[in-house]
């Protein structure tokens, strides 16, 4: 890593220390703001970045879906990541693009059509996201947040204090993660990550509506049904995966992580790491480390 750490901000690198936004910015007083999570990894070939031009697409998405008019298109802003990798000096890295309401002496709930947008790509070291090879899970007493009450499948800071209080529920406790359900009951998914589950060789997860649309989580559907397994995308109970033969996580930190237990009830009355979990998570891994040839990446 370099010794001094640069951040994009609004078109050009500053050092970290100079990157400084107005404590009246919107973003800090109403959650205005929208990011991304993006992994590069190292890899024999050199660093590559993970579905770059998706992630950038979908950065785009939630800034329209609050209102914002991008300053950058998809290709310049995917051009920003790869210029603060290379700047970083960092072979992989944990990527946060982040998008905000900036200030403009108003403290109005509803930003201004002037609203100066702030935009930033920072990146840093990240190894594993959860501390465990295979987690132990804890459902939360908060639910999703409804789908009618926001736009659900956008990457909102704002919808992140859901899933900072679920998380907060589990500190001080044996449990590694949260699980959160929809209003109806149903699975939603993690504090920060979709989740699978496997039944007879069958690949399961919650549809789209009241979750993320997870980068991450599309990839596994894709390398389920070219590994020959059929994947269905339904709502389901937390009975449905305790009573699983394997499920996990997915997501840009979490990657693949296997679930151990529910509410200190073993997946398969076992909790062993599953056949179809190791091997999705050995193809992933194979894109992931330049092993497998694959457009999902982009060379540094």
């Amino acid at each position: 890593m370099s010794e001094q750490v640069y951040i994009w901000q609004n078109g050009q690198f500053i050092e970290k220390e100079k990157a400084v936004v107005s404590v009246m910015t919107h973003a800090l007083h109403y959650g205005s703001a929208v990011f991304e999570g993006i992994r590069a990894y190292k890899t024999p070939k050199g660093t590559a970045i993970l579905k770059l031009k998706e992630h950038m697409q979908r950065f785009d998405y939630s800034m329209r879906a609050l209102g914002m008019n991008p300053p950058f298109s998809v290709d310049q802003m995917c051009q920003a990541v790869i210029d603060t990798v290379k700047k970083s000096g960092l072979e992989s890295c944990y990527i946060r693009p982040l998008a905000f309401y900036g200030d403009n002496q108003s403290v109005g709930v509803l930003p201004k059509a002037e609203h100066p947008i702030e935009v930033i790509v920072w990146c840093l070291p990240m190894g594993r996201y959860l501390a465990a090879e295979s987690v132990d899970v804890m459902v939360s007493k908060y639910i999703r947040i409804h789908p009618q009450s926001t736009i659900c499948d956008a990457k909102i800071s704002g919808h992140y204090v859901n899933s900072m209080l679920a998380s907060m529920q589990i500190r001080g406790t044996h449990y590694h993660e949260s699980l959160l359900l929809d209003a109806d009951g149903n699975v939603a998914e993690g504090a920060a990550q979709n989740i699978f589950y496997v039944k007879h060789n069958e690949i399961f997860t919650t549809p789209l509506g009241t979750i993320l649309d997870g980068i991450t989580r599309r990839m596994i559907i894709q390398i389920a049904k070219e590994q020959g397994y059929t994947v269905h995308e339904q709502y389901f109970k937390v009975e449905d995966i305790i009573n699983a033969d394997e499920a996990f996580f997915s997501g840009t930190a979490a990657e693949i992580t296997p679930i151990r237990s529910i509410d200190d009830q073993k997946i398969a009355g076992h909790g062993e790491i599953g056949r179809v979990t190791k091997h999705i998570k050995q193809c992933f891994s194979e894109i992931t480390q330049g092993i497998k040839a694959s457009d999902a990446l982009t060379y540094v």
